[in-house]
């Protein structure tokens, strides 16, 4: 594979894109390219104040961009199924799905539903959310769902006993196994739809954005926040850079179903987009076939056979 960057992002006119946490970082960075390459971007994002400032961001770059922004909380289901509702209602389909947004690391919480955070947040609001939006993406020409992972899923095992962390909970671990649950869902959706959507899983290797910060600004550590922020400027590469494995997955030609895309640079943390292989329990069809049960179960969403 060539080199691929930003100027080869191909013309995305006409199309309807979704991202999720499209107010900082990857999100912002991949729908300031989508904007630019002629799409319109829905903007999915817990708070509005900051979207608005990412949106007059993203157009004083785009003058043309078309931007349409709206509340989303992965974290209430509620929330989840209003957006859906409204995107379904407003645009005729949906041409790609990005679920990009997520949360690393937080101490021990709770989303409105009563789900652990980063599992309720990275995995289950976005199953709960392609779920609701699958009619809409079937409606387009050639459908593309890409789910954001990340090179840490390959400590993550997924612990159905204990999938909240109510007995034995550890940050690492559990965002470890949110990013499993991500790549799982990825490669199950494509054996399910493959034949109507493309369906891959992404990482951005190390880039440099806020999720690094909230947890240790969350444990209070200031120590931690500050260390966060040295590793971020000394080896983490931008976060536009960080956004193109999303942005390759979700518009270049001749991406399959089933593929997991990230940097190709030094340990897969930087670098051009390429294919690669995930961890071999990604893979595990037995355990993605129990996640997908039991991410049916607790959302109430339940995907056409």
């Amino acid at each position: 594979m060539s080199k691929w960057t930003a100027d080869d992002v191909p013309d995305c006119s006409g199309a309807t894109v979704v991202v999720t946490g499209a107010n900082s970082g990857l999100g912002l960075e991949a729908t300031r390219l989508f904007a630019r390459e002629g799409a319109e971007v829905v903007m999915a994002c817990r708070d509005l104040d900051r979207a608005e400032t990412a949106r007059e961001e993203v157009r004083a770059d785009v003058s043309r961009a078309d931007l349409d922004v709206r509340k989303l909380d992965l974290a209430d289901l509620d929330s989840v199924r209003r957006f859906a509702d409204g995107v379904a209602t407003d645009h005729e389909r949906v041409d790609v799905l990005c679920n990009n947004a997520g949360v690393m690391a937080l101490p021990r919480g709770e989303t409105a539903d009563g789900f652990e955070r980063q599992f309720g947040v990275n995995h289950l609001g976005h199953f709960a959310l392609t779920g609701l939006l699958l009619e809409a993406l079937r409606a387009a020409p050639d459908p593309r769902v890409v789910t954001q992972s990340s090179g840490l899923h390959a400590n993550g095992e997924l612990g159905f006993e204990d999938l909240h962390g109510e007995a034995d909970y550890d940050p690492w671990d559990a965002y470890a196994q949110s990013k499993l649950a991500n790549l799982l869902f990825a490669y199950e959706l494509d054996r399910r739809y493959g034949g109507e959507l493309t369906s891959v899983g992404c990482h951005p290797g190390y880039a440099a954005t806020n999720l690094q910060r909230r947890g240790p600004e969350q444990r209070g550590s200031r120590l931690r926040v500050a260390l966060m922020s040295v590793a971020n400027r000394l080896f983490a590469q931008p976060a536009e850079r960080g956004a193109l494995p999303m942005v390759y997955a979700a518009t270049a030609e001749g991406v399959d179903g089933g593929e997991y895309v990230g940097p190709g640079g030094f340990r897969n943390m930087r670098g051009h987009p390429e294919v690669q292989r995930s961890s071999g329990r990604s893979y595990d069809e037995a355990t993605a076939r129990r996640l997908w049960a039991v991410s049916e179960e607790l959302t109430g969403v339940e995907y056409p056979d």
